[in-house]
């Protein structure tokens, strides 16, 4: 062996000594770890297999980004042309509608133009019923008014925010999924509340509020009944559901919401302290001059009243004590009363004889009746329940858009007239409603329509001095009027009504077999229902000083009913 090979084989083995050593150290210091000894050769393996999938996630998340960044730029180009496209648009949106109606491509001009002229609805009526009542209101009446510029406006800005991305989104948004903007309506709120009167009015199995009257010496209390009153609330609901549905030909029906409510509990402690009086000598005072009217004593025993009230009745009579003063008005000359402040007069028809009765039983009952400043007058409790005991006859009251006959039919004349003059005596009302129909005794709006345990008639003496009603029913002549002192200044007082709507009357028709086919007979002649607002004018020496609203009053038209004969 040469020379030169003992000193390679000499390396060699040293490089292999070397080697045992660095595993020996490796394999004691795994040991100490208590880890599992792995081979330098599976190591440098393990290196090797994990660089090389680096390199290859590096290669897909490259272009993982790449493309992602490409769909973002080509998302940014289509919506940036999509954007410039609509802002030269001028015009609705495609998918875009109001109140159910598409308006697309349509200019604002457009829409308005179309929407007004469907929404043009003054002459539509809605239809209350309740069982066999029915009654209507138009919207004229209820002042429907419709927010057509609103919702254009609405409409018209979809899509034109400025935000591209959010404008894009909901242009899309409609195009795909349609977008419709609902068309808000406002109504007169507080005719809805007089047609619910008007319906409380009139309704079979309405509450009826108890109520009392004096009677003579007697103290007459009438029990209420439960029954049924207008749900207005969810008549209101109703009203404005049917105005913002889609309009057609349909006849447009609600069906009066009601609930059963009970009327409210006598308090007989109320009703003593309105009735309980001590007598009073009527005298006056000069400097300046008033007047101070008797006052007649009143009292009665509560206790007693109270244990009879224990007893469910339908009216009790309660004994009244009455202490007459020495000296009346009457005793105190000419000069208690001696200025007429107002007057005035309508006609009724004498021939009738059960009506005229009713009306001289109600104005007798006011006559001669007294006010005192601030004391306020209620008309049930002075002409009292309207019954057959008290001498009333059936005559023509309004019931469900006919004439038929009633109970006291007529007495409403008399409160109409009653009315009239205490708005020329200039004295204030302070409950008034009309009829749901228009009377014929006095100019529309100037009504007052009375129903006992349900509507009443007030009004307050609101001037310095006592005031005397004096009512005479003669020669087919109802006349009231109010007689006082005049005040230091006195004002020229009338009333002006302004006609806001004409309600057109419809016709029924109904079959009778017992006329020959082909003749008609009308039973009930039609006439059209109003709107109409009335006004206090208040006057000194011809010069106009105000001109205050009074009252808003809509009536029903009275439809005309024929009969169609069927027959042979």
């Amino acid at each position: 062996m040469s020379r030169i090979e003992e000193k390679s084989k000499e390396i060699e083995k040293s490089k292999e000594i070397e080697k045992n050593k660095i595993e020996e150290i490796n394999n004691e210091n795994i040991e100490k770890d208590g880890l599992k000894k792995i081979p330098i050769e599976d190591t440098q393996k393990n290196e090797e297999k994990n660089i090389m999938p680096v390199k290859k996630n590096n290669k897909k998340h490259n272009v993982i980004i790449v493309t992602m960044i490409t769909l973002i730029v080509f998302i940014l180009i289509i919506s940036t042309i999509f954007s410039i496209i609509n802002i030269a648009n001028s015009k609705m949106m495609k998918g875009i509608s109001i109140g159910g109606i598409n308006v697309s491509d349509l200019s604002k001009e457009e829409t308005e133009n179309m929407l007004k002229e469907i929404y043009n609805t003054k002459e539509n009526q809605i239809y209350l019923t309740h069982g066999d009542f029915e009654t209507t209101v138009s919207y004229e009446a209820l002042e429907v008014e419709y927010q057509i510029e609103d919702a254009i406006k609405k409409a018209y800005n979809i899509g034109r925010t400025g935000n591209v991305f959010k404008d894009n989104f909901e242009i899309l948004k409609s195009m795909i999924f349609k977008n419709n903007i609902e068309i808000e309506a406002t109504i007169d709120k507080e005719m809805v509340n007089q047609i619910s009167q008007n319906i409380n009015n009139n309704i079979v199995g309405a509450v009826e509020q108890s109520s009392y009257y004096i009677e003579g010496d007697k103290l007459i209390i009438t029990s209420g009944k439960e029954g049924l009153k207008v749900d207005e609330e969810q008549l209101l609901a109703n009203i404005y559901t049917i105005l913002t549905q889609e309009k057609n030909e349909q006849k447009q029906t609600i069906e009066i919401p009601t609930q059963t409510v009970k009327p409210d509990k006598i308090d007989i402690d109320k009703i003593y302290n309105e009735v309980h009086n001590d007598p009073k000598d009527a005298y006056y005072t000069t400097d300046p001059f008033t007047i101070h009217p008797e006052v007649n004593g009143v009292d009665f025993d509560l206790e007693l009243a109270r244990n009879m009230l224990l007893d469910e009745k339908e009216e009790y009579e309660i004994a009244l004590t009455i202490t007459k003063p020495e000296k009346t008005i009457k005793d105190l000359g000419t000069e208690a009363f001696q200025d007429k402040l107002s007057t005035y007069s309508s006609k009724y028809v004498e021939s009738n004889v059960n009506r005229t009765t009713n009306l001289r039983l109600a104005s007798q009952k006011i006559n001669g009746t007294i006010l005192l400043p601030g004391e306020e007058f209620s008309y049930n409790k002075v002409v009292g329940e309207r019954t057959i005991q008290a001498g009333y006859k059936e005559a023509s009251v309004y019931s469900n858009g006919q004439v038929v006959n009633g109970l006291g039919g007529g007495i409403c004349q008399i409160s109409s007239t009653l009315y009239n003059a205490v708005i020329m005596a200039n004295l204030d009302v302070t409950d008034r409603r009309n009829h749901q129909f228009i009377a014929p005794y006095v100019p529309v709006g100037q009504d007052a329509t009375v129903v006992y345990g349900s509507q009443d008639f007030k009004f307050v003496n609101t001037r310095s001095h006592p005031i005397r009603l004096e009512a005479t029913v003669s020669n087919g002549i109802a006349t009231i009027s109010v007689w006082g002192i005049k005040e230091e200044t006195e004002y020229e007082v009338s009333i002006e009504t302004k006609n806001i709507a004409t309600i057109s009357y419809t016709t029924q028709y109904i079959e009778d077999a017992n006329l020959p086919v082909g003749q008609q007979v009308v039973v009930q002649s039609g006439s059209n229902g109003r709107k109409v607002e009335a006004y206090k004018v208040v006057k000194l020496n011809g010069q106009t000083v105000s001109k205050t609203l009074l009252s808003k009053d809509s009536y029903n038209p009275m439809k005309k009913i024929v009969r169609v004969g069927t027959g042979q």
